[in-house]
C-alpha cells in the first residue's frame, strides 16, 4: 500500500501502526526507508497524462463531490478521490507475449491508490517477462480536497481502527461492492479484447498490495464471472477464509515486521492448504508495509523475482501449449 501522510502525519501515524493488529481492513502506514523518509513531504501535482487508461463504465461513485487529485511522495505518485474506475495496459512485445495477463490492484486503504510503486512500476515489471499487465484504478472513498484535511482525515481513521471490529470476510466484500464491480469489470475487458492484446482468457491473473490485496481476495471469494487463474496478496491480510472449491494458486509475501497483518496467524494460508488448493507463502524477516517495488536493503524486496519464479512455475512465463 502506498505511503498516505506527510511530515506532520508521519508522527502522528507511528506510535499508532506498533499498537494495531487489523485483519479484514487494508490500510496505510508510513513505513518507508530512511531514504524515503527524507522524501515523505506530500506535493500536490497535476493529475497526469494517462493516454492509454480506458474507463471501465462501472459508472461514478455515488455521493463523491470532491474531484480526484494526485500528489507525490517518496519519489512517487498516489491518487486519491477517485470516482471513475479505469484500467490501463501494458502490453509486452509482441515477440515475448506468453498470454498470461495479471490485473494489477495497487493499495492505499480505499482512500488513495499507490499508482507507480505498486501499480505502474509492478506492471513494467510484469511487461519486461512478456506477461501483460493492467493496472486497476478502482474507486476510492471519498477524502478531503484539501491536504490538510486529509491529513486531519487520516489521522482520525488510524486514532479509531484499533478500537474497530475486525470484519469477516463476508462483511469486508459486502463493503466493497463497487471496488469488485470495478475488478470485474477489469476481467471482463481484458477477455474481450483478449485477441487484440494477445491474451489467453483462461491465463488472467491478479495482484494486490494491502487495500489491493483486500480487493484480489474479495474478487476471488465473491466468485460470478471475474476467475482469476492466479492471484498474488503482497502484505495483505491473512485472515482465515473458505476457498471456493476450485480456488486458484494462491502467492503470499508478507514482511514479519509488518504491523498490520504480521501478528494474526496465518488463518489464509491454512485455508488453502485444508482445501488442497497450491499455495506458496513467503514470510520475510523485514520490510514493514508497503515496501511494494521500492529498493530495500532487507530480504522483501526480492518478492517480485519469488513471484515471477512462482508464476513461471504454473506456466505463464512461456506460450501455451496448443
Amino acid at each position: 500500500m502506498g505511503h498516505l501522510s506527510g511530515t506532520r502525519l508521519l508522527r502522528l501515524v507511528r506510535p499508532t501502526c506498533a499498537r494495531l493488529a487489523v485483519v479484514g481492513l487494508a490500510v496505510a502506514c508510513v513505513l518507508g526507508t530512511p531514504a524515503q523518509a527524507q522524501n515523505d513531504k506530500m506535493t500536490p501535482i497535476p493529475i497526469p497524462a494517462q493516454p492509454n487508461a480506458i474507463e471501465l463504465g462501472t459508472g461514478v461513485l455515488p455521493n463523491a463531490p470532491n474531484p480526484e487529485s494526485w500528489h507525490s511522495q517518496y519519489g512517487s505518485v498516489f491518487a486519491r478521490n477517485v470516482t471513475v474506475a479505469t484500467l490501463t495496459p501494458f502490453l509486452p512485445d509482441p515477440a515475448k507475449a506468453t498470454g498470461a495477463a495479471v490485473i494489477v490492484a495497487p493499495g492505499g486503504g480505499f482512500r488513495t491508490l499507490s499508482m507507480e510503486n505498486e501499480g505502474w512500476d509492478t506492471a513494467r515489471a510484469l511487461q519486461a517477462q512478456g506477461v501483460a499487465a493492467f493496472v486497476l484504478k478502482y474507486r476510492l472513498n471519498q477524502t478531503p480536497a484539501d491536504m490538510p484535511g486529509f491529513e486531519r482525515s487520516m489521522h482520525e481513521m488510524f486514532s479509531g481502527i484499533a478500537r474497530a471490529p475486525r470484519p469477516s470476510p463476508e462483511q469486508a466484500i459486502a463493503g466493497l461492492a463497487p471496488q469488485i464491480a470495478d475488478s470485474r469489470a477489469a476481467f471482463a475487458l481484458v477477455r474481450k479484447r483478449a485477441a487484440e492484446w494477445r491474451v489467453d482468457p483462461d491465463r488472467i491473473g491478479m495482484v494486490g498490495f494491502s487495500a489491493g490485496a483486500m480487493l484480489t481476495m474479495a474478487t476471488t471469494l465473491a466468485g460470478q464471472d471475474a476467475k482469476p487463474a492466479f492471484i498474488g496478496i503482497i502484505y495483505g491480510s491473512l485472515a482465515p477464509v473458505t476457498p471456493p472449491a476450485d480456488a486458484p494458486p494462491l502467492f503470499v509475501a508478507l514482511a514479519a515486521d509488518d504491523p498490520f497483518f504480521a501478528n494474526s496467524g496465518f488463518g489464509l494460508i491454512d485455508s488453502w492448504r485444508t482445501a488442497k488448493r497450491p499455495v506458496e507463502f513467503h514470510l520475510y524477516e523485514q520490510g514493514g508495509h508497503g515496501f511494494g517495488m521500492y529498493p530495500k536493503k532487507t530480504t522483501s524486496t526480492g518478492w517480485f523475482d519469488a513471484f515471477s519464479r512462482w508464476i513461471g512455475m504454473h506456466g505463464m512465463l512461456s506460450p501455451r501449449a496448443r
